[in-house]
């Protein structure tokens, strides 16, 4: 019988998953804060959570700092943002010239759009900062993509895949690291690939099909993931110097943006599940189990939802960052906005 690791308590999970929202709403709205600050916008409210304020305070600049009831998100009000369109309004236009200047909709399409775009790119920054302290600290791990067993009756079994092969490519993907498969390979279960390997100074071609497994972690979470059948040689930890943790960081970021991109076009395709996507009650819940097995898995965990949080946000979808952005790009392909009706109908279908 397998035993799984205890489940964290409610009140635990809850704790660690504010903490994390907290985070990560103070490091995307404080984005927005930053370049608004920075083009001269006045900002009338930075909050936390949405509903029923619970308290807050008013600082020198006129700003509303402050926390509300329902702690699933926060948002920064910009003098002047007065619609899900961003849309003028009368009131806007009868106010006295130097204080429309200030606000939102009176700075130039660039700095609109920098303005929105300065969120989900600290979020990204911030996944960056965490994944540059983990590895700082505690080295990075590398893996060669040398297979040291195969697994008898496995997929790899079946195409022909021996231990020592070493792979350098799927698809027209080079490989170097093992994880690297593994990204590959669970995502498509059941969906025949090109695998290119080398022994002995030999490159082959083998074709192989991941079979569906259905996988149990630690906690008894299930998942519905590929699986070739091949393990890998021990773990490396090896130092990085100072001045190379930015771009190993940087490409550690890349490499899980590139997994979450490459999940949703699977999910889009039909391979995996959508039942593999999750909302916040599924993020509070791997929240407080990450959190048990130790700050830095719980910091990897923020970061990976940081990285999410800026991809999502990117989307091309009314409502979010992404959303904006794409009007401002049809403004400025036309030269003008597009009307207000159809933004606000295109608000309402994100929504």
């Amino acid at each position: 019988m397998t035993e799984f690791l205890p489940q964290p308590g409610l009140l635990f999970t809850l704790l660690t998953y504010v903490v994390m929202v907290a985070v990560l709403v103070v490091v995307h709205e404080g984005g927005h804060y930053l370049a608004g600050r920075m083009f001269g916008v006045k900002i009338d409210a930075f909050a936390f959570g949405f509903g029923r304020e619970l308290f807050g305070f008013d600082d020198k600049r006129g700003t509303r700092w402050k926390v509300a009831a329902l702690p699933l998100g926060g948002y920064v009000k910009f003098a002047g943002d007065m619609s899900a369109a961003s849309e003028p309004t009368e009131e806007w236009k009868a106010l006295p010239e130097a204080d429309r200047a200030v606000t939102f909709q009176a700075q130039p399409l660039w700095q609109r759009a920098a303005i929105v775009a300065a969120g989900p790119i600290t979020n990204l920054l911030l996944a960056v900062l965490i994944f540059m302290a983990l590895i700082g600290y505690y080295g990075q791990a590398r893996t060669p993509s040398v297979i040291s067993a195969v697994a008898p009756g496995s997929a790899a079994a079946a195409a022909g895949f021996a231990a020592g092969d070493r792979v350098t490519a799927i698809g027209d993907t080079k490989v170097t690291q093992f994880d690297q498969i593994s990204d590959v390979v669970t995502l498509r279960p059941g969906f025949a690939m090109s695998f290119t390997v080398e022994l002995a100074g030999i490159e082959r071609t083998i074709i192989a099909a991941p079979a569906a497994k259905t996988v149990t972690d630690r906690f008894g979470n299930v998942s519905k993931l590929g699986q070739l059948g091949i393990s890998s040689g021990p773990v490396i930890s090896v130092d990085v110097p100072l001045i190379e943790l930015p771009v190993v960081a940087v490409m550690q970021t890349w490499r899980v943006l590139k997994s979450m991109v490459d999940g949703l076009g699977q999910i889009i395709w039909g391979r995996v599940s959508v039942k593999e996507l999750g909302g916040p009650l599924k993020i509070a819940k791997y929240s407080g189990q990450m959190a048990t097995l130790g700050f830095a898995a719980f910091l990897s965990f923020v970061a990976l939802i940081s990285i999410n949080l800026g991809f999502i946000n990117l989307l091309p979808i009314p409502m979010l960052d992404g959303g904006h952005l794409t009007f401002y790009t049809i403004e400025a392909i036309l030269r003008r906005p597009v009307s207000a009706q159809v933004q606000e109908w295109a608000f309402r279908a994100g929504f």
